[in-house]
């Protein structure tokens, strides 16, 4: 049976992909700080793993007979981008799939671009470019997710961008982020060594049609 560690696992994407994993025969490891904050649904495919993304011990230990890497990370970022790869290479586990945000290579143009650099320039767009630069960097067979502004709509509506590519739209559901990396999970070959903008198709604007 496939295993996969699901790094901040209370997260709103995180949860979904783990509710639509348990339809398939792969085991998960739940990993978050807080343990306390999660019930598993099946202890047959999923156990909790109390841990901190900022400890390289921590993670080695919870990567220990893992095949696949799923990072829904946030905080420390560029310090736990290090941490997970060097855990990786320390436990010879080669796929991750890793959560970034849009804009980390200024590739988001027009006005939405510049409203996007007005609302996560100054330490968040930054420390996530340079997290991304890590993981592009570590030899992994990585694929970096880059979502647009994210709601919690239930349809899953999405197309991809390409890194070098402009990006398209203004928001996508997480729906649509946890089927994407599902579909990674299932089947690891899929996107090797991209970055993928994520968009809901038709959603071009300054900014998302429902910030305030």
């Amino acid at each position: 049976m496939k295993q996969v560690l699901v790094l901040g696992a209370h997260g709103k994407i995180a949860q979904l992909v783990t509710k639509n994993l348990l339809a398939h025969d792969i085991q998960q490891k739940l990993f978050l700080r807080n343990s306390a904050r999660l019930q598993i649904e099946d202890p047959a495919k999923e156990w909790l793993i109390e841990g901190n993304a900022t400890s390289l011990f921590d993670l080695q230990q919870a990567m220990t007979g893992s095949e696949i890497v799923y990072a829904n990370l946030a905080g420390e970022i560029v310090e736990e981008a290090r941490n997970v790869v060097a855990a990786m290479k320390a436990k010879g586990i080669k796929r991750l799939i890793w959560i970034s945000t849009l804009g980390i290579y200024d590739e988001v143009p027009g006005n939405y671009g510049k409203w996007n650099h007005e609302q996560l320039d100054g330490g968040y767009l930054e420390t996530y470019a340079e997290a991304a630069s890590v993981i592009e960097d570590s030899g992994l067979d990585y694929t970096i997710i880059r979502p647009a502004w994210l709601d919690d709509q239930t349809e899953i509506a999405y197309e991809l961008t390409y890194k070098g590519q402009a990006f398209k739209g203004t928001e996508v559901s997480r729906a649509s982020i946890a089927d994407l990396v599902t579909k990674i999970i299932l089947d690891p070959e899929l996107y090797l060594g991209e970055s993928l903008g994520v968009n809901k198709p038709n959603t071009d604007g300054d900014k998302p049609a429902w910030y305030n």
